[in-house]
């Protein structure tokens, strides 16, 4: 099974809350157009049915490559929204 780049993981879910938190605050179609993107490519990356999932698989992830010898050495904090 291919893992993903921690990396590009967190730009994701980082991108995804950054997306979400704008869209509560106001809503326009262009920032649903690209929320839509980023839950896509979450999912895809993730191989996750629902965007909930994504999130989890995506957090479970990099909690695991920051145990790992490969890991970024991130301080493990979770980013589940």
């Amino acid at each position: 099974m291919h893992v993903p780049d921690p990396k590009v993981v967190r730009h994701l879910l980082t991108r995804y809350a950054t997306l979400r938190i704008a869209q509560a605050e106001r809503h326009s179609p262009a920032l649903a157009r690209e929320l839509d993107d980023v839950t896509d490519a979450l999912r895809a990356l993730t191989g996750a049915s629902s965007v909930h999932e994504a999130v989890e698989r995506a957090d479970d992830l990099l909690a695991g490559a920051g145990r790992s010898p490969e890991g970024d050495g991130e301080s493990g904090l979770s980013l589940a929204v």
